[in-house]
């Protein structure tokens, strides 16, 4: 990925916020994003895809919040900590209960993988929360 690159051609300061975490959490937006959509899509292709109804769902909204978040983080003119804040807290809080659902269905390898790269998004988000003050 490109991001530290591309944050390191903004052309005006980022306002005092810790780029390495900020990093991080765009990093692990996008990871988690395209996890949970794998995840999802393989959801669908189990056998008993009717009990994985709600997995697949808690997929598909951690994936959008997930991408969303890193769209936000990656933009600075204008910048406003309360939106900032805000989107983490979302984000934070959909990769926990996307992480807590797909670690109930771990006999799914890509569930297993999933829950993995959404708690590392919502450790990523609240780390960067935390250094937002």
């Amino acid at each position: 990925m490109q991001v530290a690159e591309m944050l390191s051609t903004y052309p005006k300061d980022l306002g005092g916020v810790d780029q390495t975490r900020l990093i991080a959490c765009i990093e692990e937006c996008l990871r988690c994003a395209q996890t949970c959509t794998a995840c999802a899509d393989a959801c669908l292709s189990e056998d008993m895809v009717e009990q994985l109804t709600k997995c697949i769902r808690t997929n598909l909204d951690c994936a959008d919040i997930c991408e969303t978040t890193a769209r936000v983080l990656s933009r600075h003119t204008g910048y406003d900590a309360n939106i900032t804040r805000a989107v983490l807290e979302a984000c934070a809080q959909v990769c926990k209960a996307c992480g807590d659902e797909c670690a109930q269905h771990t006999k799914h390898r890509h569930c297993g993988v999933c829950a993995e790269a959404c708690r590392a998004c919502e450790r990523a988000c609240r780390d960067l929360l935390g250094a937002l003050g």
